[in-house]
């Protein structure tokens, strides 16, 4: 059942490979990057909780040892405080430039890890073990690593590639049901921009895949890391197509500062709305027809996802405020806001060329619900 996607870059090349018991097999994959048997390994409380014995037993059966740091869970640590944390750790650790850093969880913590380690003595190697859907179809690939400052999301990061990914799909049974469907808002991203027989797919096997079909869910993060794979190899450092990732994140970002980085709207819940509102957009410019936002808002109500914003709990700011907080996007050139728009599912593009009265006419209309 275990899958392998290569992320061709040069010789930075790396493999993700997908599949139930990686984990417990991840001494054998780590071993032959190590010049020394040892391992430095950052994680949260939560997935400490759940995965970390099961990863130093799977390093201990290749001989590897394991020093682990455990950061407190939550969007909140991806910060400067943590980040220091996490370097100064390392740092004691005496990591060297040749050892391998490895990152266990969500991509709380791949996003930070991967930073620190992008830093960490001009660069260090390290590991993206992903423990959430939204980590393994998404932020473990690709290379983006950077914390959140005040300002906006991940405002602050570097490029840095993993040497490895290892995406185990047996620990998506320990997510909640909600962390299970925040990331599949990125799942069904990836069929919107750019795969509709994807997204017809998802539409017939999503049942299965959030009841923990495991071929299901190893089908749905290979076709997801590939897509992803291949759009990185095209365009590493979002010069172009990699902005078609970030479908829906325009208005996910400005939605995750309006509630504070906090419980109240995770990544993935911002990220099936923000596409919700993408497509909405699009229709009303004349680009797709208005079934196709209906049948996405359908799609993730029937998986029972968050798709209004009367879905988030708490109050919302106004439309000028949730506009101010998009304009810090870093999707912003030349002070204009670019937007990935869609002419239909599965053809997503990027374009600056989107009248400022349309986006806030389906604010305004989000907002009265």
């Amino acid at each position: 059942m275990q899958q392998t996607v290569r992320v061709e870059l040069g010789d930075r090349s790396y493999d993700v490979l997908i599949g139930p018991g990686l984990i417990a097999g991840s001494g054998a994959a780590i071993a032959p990057l190590l010049r020394r048997p040892r391992v430095a390994v950052v994680t949260d409380e939560n997935v400490a909780v759940r995965h970390l014995a099961a990863l130093q037993a799977g390093l201990a059966d290749a001989g590897i040892e394991m020093e682990a740091l455990t950061l407190p869970a939550g969007e909140a640590t991806k910060s400067w405080p943590h980040l220091s944390r996490t370097v100064e750790w390392l740092l004691s650790q005496k990591v060297e430039r040749t050892d391998v850093v490895v990152a266990l969880g969500g991509g709380v913590i791949g996003d930070l890890v991967g930073f620190a380690a992008a830093i960490l003595r001009r660069g260090v190697r390290f590991v993206q073990i992903p423990t959430s859907l939204l980590a393994q179809v998404d932020s473990s690939v690709g290379g983006k690593t950077g914390i959140n400052a005040p300002q906006g999301k991940n405002l602050v990061g570097a490029f840095h590639q993993p040497s490895l990914v290892l995406a185990d799909t047996e620990a998506l049974a320990t997510l909640t049901s909600r962390d299970f469907l925040a990331g599949y808002g990125e799942v069904v991203k990836y069929g919107l921009l750019g795969d509709a027989a994807f997204f017809d797919w998802l539409e017939v096997n999503g049942p299965a895949l959030a009841a923990g079909d495991m071929a299901a869910r190893v089908q749905a993060v290979t076709r997801s890391v590939q897509m992803k794979a291949d759009i990185v190899a095209r365009d590493e450092t979002e010069q172009g197509d990699r902005a078609l990732l970030n479908l829906g994140h325009t208005f996910c970002h400005a939605l995750e500062a309006a509630t504070g980085y906090s419980d109240r709207l995770l990544h993935g819940e911002g990220v099936a709305i923000g596409c919700g509102l993408a497509f909405e957009l699009s229709s009303r410019i004349g680009l797709c027809a208005q079934e196709d936002p209906s049948r996405v808002r359908a799609h993730l109500r029937d998986m029972g996802m968050k798709v209004d914003f009367a879905d988030i709990p708490g109050d919302l700011p106004g439309t000028a405020a949730l506009m101010n907080l998009m304009a810090q996007d870093k999707k912003v050139v030349d002070g204009t806001l670019r937007f990935i728009l869609a002419r239909g599912i599965g053809a997503a593009f990027v374009t600056s060329d989107v009248p400022r009265a349309a986006v806030v006419s389906v604010l305004d209309d989000a907002r009265a619900g």
